[in-house]
């Protein structure tokens, strides 16, 4: 009989809470407020029928070809021009999903035992990402505006302790959809520069705003000081596994060597597509059009939330963009053991505590509005509150 042996670091990779609930939601007649998925309503697919007769009739071999490492030019090209600082594409690495861009940083900034700060919650993607590298992940404390800049000074350490990065979400988060605030921008690039303390800025969603644009990104402020990453999935197709990063010199040879050990280039018949298809402005007609349908799923289930929950103690915020809303549960209940209250009524959401670095709030969960109806989350949000009411503490 075979006998493997696991690598120690395997025995710390743990299961996506998310995936293992997005089964669950596979049961007919579940209504899921769980995955991140953006809304298929969204994907232009006839824009990408035209794009491959183009890609490959215009050069189809190429586009089956294996590529360059570090992306298909033009597309690094446009990326860079599309960004609000300078960026030179030399400075761009196309990535397999922003995912693999998580991957790739933790692979060369963080060594055993070293410090890795991030937001009190985070994304648990980032998390999962850094934990095979057997980091000690701190969260630093965060409010509605993000980061508190001093707590971030007094975990930032020095020395041989001293932390590697600090990862932030500034756009309408994932989990909570809260947008750091302009002046807090400012105080955590300043602080952050004095510290020596590098970021590595993730903004999947930043151009999913509703009534107005975020401020400037983190990087753009400070672009030596900052790892900054984006991706195609939220606003093309996340079937595309399409994302990237912009990286200043001193680090970006070794990202691409990361790159190259991992897979040796993203798909670049993929990466052809995209570029055809965001060629002539596509993108500032398309994108508007996705703001529109979850502007109008975000009001519905701000709506039903404020008729479903009155009276029951349940708080939630008001994202001003992207695909997630934050709620906490009233004292004394716990997210995780509501979820099979809530899958026996046909409804799910995502447990908050899985966001968490340390220290979870277990009343804390995350609701998407991006792929329900508004139909559809009426009736999830009263089962919700149903699920709710049979599992509060009897006085």
């Amino acid at each position: 009989m075979t006998n493997w042996t696991l690598a120690a670091r395997a025995a710390k990779m743990n299961p996506s809470v998310i995936r293992e609930i997005l089964k669950v939601t596979e049961k007919p007649g579940i209504i899921s407020l769980a995955g991140g998925l953006p809304s298929p309503k969204t994907f232009p697919v006839e824009a990408f029928a035209k794009a491959c007769e183009v890609v490959l009739g215009h050069d189809g071999a190429a586009a089956l070809q294996y590529a360059a490492s570090e992306g298909y030019a033009p597309l690094r090209q446009a990326i860079a021009d599309h960004l609000p600082w300078n960026v030179e594409p030399d400075q761009v690495l196309i990535t397999t999903g922003s995912q693999q861009a998580l991957d790739l940083i933790a692979k060369v900034l963080i060594d055993a035992d070293s410090h890795v700060l991030v937001e009190t919650p985070t994304y648990l993607g980032a998390l999962q990402a850094f934990t095979p590298m057997e980091p000690n992940v701190v969260a630093v404390a965060s409010d509605d505006e993000g980061v508190l800049i001093d707590d971030l000074v007094a975990k930032t350490g020095s020395g041989a302790s001293k932390a590697r990065f600090l990862y932030v979400l500034p756009n309408f988060q994932n989990p909570t959809g809260r947008t750091m605030s302009d002046a807090r921008r400012t105080a955590l690039v300043e602080k952050a520069a004095q510290l020596g303390l590098p970021l590595v800025e993730d903004n999947p969603y930043g151009d999913l705003w509703f009534d107005n644009p975020p401020p400037a990104p983190l990087t753009a402020r400070n672009p030596e000081g900052c790892i900054y990453m984006g991706s195609f999935s939220k606003v093309l197709a996340p079937g595309l596994r399409l994302g990237y990063l912009v990286a200043p010199k001193a680090v970006y040879p070794k990202l691409l060597q990361a790159k190259q050990a991992a897979d040796l280039h993203t798909p670049g018949f993929n990466q052809r597509m995209v570029a055809e298809v965001i060629k002539g402005g596509f993108l500032d007609r398309h994108v508007p059009t996705i703001r529109a349908l979850y502007k109008h799923q975000r009001d519905a289930m701000l709506e039903a939330l404020e008729r479903e929950m009155a009276g029951l103690g349940v708080e939630w915020n008001s994202p001003q963009g992207g695909m997630f809303l934050w709620l906490r549960l009233p004292k004394g209940m716990n997210a995780i053991e509501l979820l099979p209250e809530a899958v026996e009524r046909n409804v799910a959401f995502v447990p908050g505590a899985a966001f968490y670095a340390d220290n979870a709030d277990t009343r804390t969960l995350r609701l998407s509005f991006v792929t329900a109806s508004a139909a559809q989350i009426n009736t999830g949000i009263a089962a919700l509150a149903a699920a709710i009411r049979a599992h509060q503490p009897k006085a």
